[in-house]
Parts: C-alpha cells; structure tokens; sequence
C-alpha cells in the first residue's frame, strides 16, 4: 500500500534523525515515518529511545542516546553518526527545556540553563548537522518552536493545580522561531530547508489522564474545540520532509487548531 504514495510524499529509504523522539508527540512522529517506510535514528535521553523502539517491536529504526546540552558531546555524536550512517535527509529536533517554575521562583541560573538547553544546544546540534547538508547540497530540517513562542498563556486555563506555561520556555521557542527563519536562509542556496513546527494544546496522556477539567478548558479555548492528537504534529512532521514542500522553508508552521488565530 505504502508503493502507492505518490513520490512527492514519498519518504521510502530516506534516512531521518529524531532527536527527542521518545517522547509524546515524538514517538508518533517515529512511527508515521517508519510505517512510511524511511529509515529512522530515534535519539533520546537514557534509555527512553531504546525502551520505546524495543516495546514498540518497530522495524527499520534505530536507536541512540544523546543528551544535547553536552553540546561537545552532541557534535562528536554527528560526525560519529555521520561517519556510520551517512549525512541523513532529514533532521528533526523535538527537544526542549524548562524548569516548570513559576515566574516569580526563576532564578539567573534557572533561566540561562534553560537558554542552553533549549536554544544554545538546539543550535550547536543543528548547526553540526545543518553544516554537513549542505555540503551535499540536499536536506530538511524541522525545529520545533511553540504557540506559547509567540502568544502569552490564557491565565483561566492554568487555575490551581496548574502553573502556567513557564516564561523562560516560551522565551526559548520564540528563538527557536527566529532561528528557524535565519539558517533557512544561510543555507537556502545550499538546498538545505529549515521549518519549524508551533505545537498548540497537545497535553501528554498523564495529564489528559489526571487533570481533565484543565484539559477541557484547553479545548475551551481552541476554535475547534478540542486539544491536538499526537498524530497530527507527525503528519505535520513527515509533509515538512517531503518533497511536497520543496519550495517551503524559513517557515513557523502551527499546528494549533486555529489558537493563535483568536
């Protein structure tokens, strides 16, 4: 079935690195694009990638452990995986940093740790990837930013026991965006794409699980009337990387069921 896709959607033998890729929305997004027949790197932290490609009994993915914030070690892992690999296709980096504080609690530290995390390892790993498609004049890459990157959190959605979004985590995403915008067009002419995803409400399963009058409050407050399914950012993922979008790129695409439209 999958030899019917046309070829402009078409991600067969394509090889594709997910960083963060255990995670919520990053595991549906290894798993459309295995089914759609690309060969994937699932990166993550510990043994989470491991964990979820082994219970998931997936084919035709790999698996590694990475923290990006070692940004040293993130470029070692690069060359390494390069050297073993080859220079992927498509590169997706769904990682992200936040302390979950209130505001009022941040502290110096806690705000330039989660800089680092959030921007300056996104940057430096992207940077080591971005550099090498270009040098084969071919690849996508896909950030992911946030709604809260480029709106401020509705504040009757985050009553007690909820915090609101974290400051420090929508500062992060919002240069994330930038960022997105400014390597598409260093690497524009090298025929390297650079997009980035803005994620609206996609509470994770615990939270739907745990706390859902915050989550019918969410819904509340999208023009559609619901939160987000895993599903849609990977679909959301997989067009970025194709063909399909060729002539895309510098792009913040959101994915938000019409929340920053209010």
């Amino acid at each position: 079935m999958t030899d019917s896709i046309p070829d402009i959607l078409n991600l067969k033998d394509k090889q594709i690195w997910v960083f963060g890729g255990a995670g919520y929305l990053g595991q549906a997004t290894v798993i459309l694009l295995q089914q759609m027949r690309a060969s994937v790197l699932c990166v993550d932290l510990g043994d989470r990638a491991e964990d979820f490609v082994k219970n998931k009994n997936l084919t035709n993915v790999d698996f590694a452990t990475l923290d990006i914030r070692d940004t040293d070690a993130a470029e070692q892992f690069v060359a390494a995986s390069i050297a073993r690999r080859g220079i992927p296709d498509g590169y997706v980096n769904l990682t992200t940093a936040t302390t979950a504080k209130k505001m009022e609690d941040l502290t110096a530290g806690d705000f330039d740790e989660v800089n680092h995390g959030g921007l300056t390892a996104t940057f430096i790993l992207t940077r080591a990837v971005g550099q090498q498609m270009a040098a084969a004049n071919r690849g996508s890459i896909v950030l992911f930013s946030s709604m809260y990157g480029s709106v401020s959190p509705y504040p009757e959605v985050y009553v007690d026991p909820m915090n609101k979004n974290p400051l420090e985590y929508g500062v992060g995403k919002a240069g994330i965006t930038q960022m997105t915008r400014y390597l598409a067009v260093h690497w524009g002419k090298s025929n390297v794409r650079c997009n980035c995803i803005s994620p609206g409400p996609f509470p994770n399963p615990d939270v739907q699980k745990n706390h859902p009058a915050f989550v019918e409050r969410l819904a509340g407050k999208s023009p559609m009337g619901r939160v987000g399914q895993a599903r849609e950012i990977a679909g959301s993922v997989a067009f970025l990387l194709s063909e399909a979008a060729s002539y895309i790129t510098g792009q913040d695409l959101a994915v938000d069921g019409g929340w920053t439209s209010w």
